[in-house]
């Protein structure tokens, strides 16, 4: 009989072992979740609007030491939980390609400073896009795709996806951490 109940009185620890391993990392990589921006674009656009005027500081990338061209993108960015590559080459190289034409409040625009993929901003809409363009200008400033030193150096769109923020490892880790 005490032979029973002892086994009784281990069951439950035995079940509470099996559902937290079920949080337990592995090794196999959990395919991603892609989903499209939308609001995440409406807020970087506001976040980005809001942070002209912000000191420019090569390799600065919060609001608080300045930003430069990639930083600020990468903390725009950050605030909408996406977690993105720290230089310019880096975004335009893993981000998905988007024609100019089909460009969005959001995206992100490249430029070739003094080398491919050397500058980017964001997009906010009506040719006009947000950037920490160099020491020189001293601020973070909105530009327009039509004045001709930015026209002729634009090279490419980015669009950032979710897929960059959210990861099924990702979501099982934050709940997981919740007990």
């Amino acid at each position: 009989m005490m032979l029973i109940y002892r086994h009784i009185l281990y069951l439950p620890m035995l079940l509470l072992a099996l559902i937290l391993s079920g949080c337990a990392t592995s090794e196999k990589t959990p395919p991603s979740v892609r989903l499209p921006m939308g609001l995440g674009n409406i807020r970087a656009v506001k976040d980005v609007l809001q942070l002209q005027g912000q000191p420019y500081v090569w390799g600065g990338q919060s609001p608080q030491e300045g930003f430069d061209c990639s930083g600020l993108v990468v903390y725009v960015y950050n605030r909408q939980g996406l977690r993105l590559p720290r230089t310019a080459r880096s975004l335009a190289e893993q981000l998905p390609e988007v024609s100019i034409d089909q460009r969005q409040p959001g995206d992100l625009l490249f430029f070739n400073t003094d080398r491919p993929f050397s500058h980017v901003g964001i997009y906010v809409g009506n040719d006009q896009f947000v950037h920490a363009p160099s020491a020189r200008t001293g601020h973070v400033l909105m530009s327009s795709l039509q004045q001709p030193y930015w026209r002729e150096r634009f090279i490419a769109v980015r669009r950032p996806l979710r897929s960059q923020a959210l990861s099924l490892d990702a979501i099982d880790r934050h709940y997981c951490s919740l007990g």
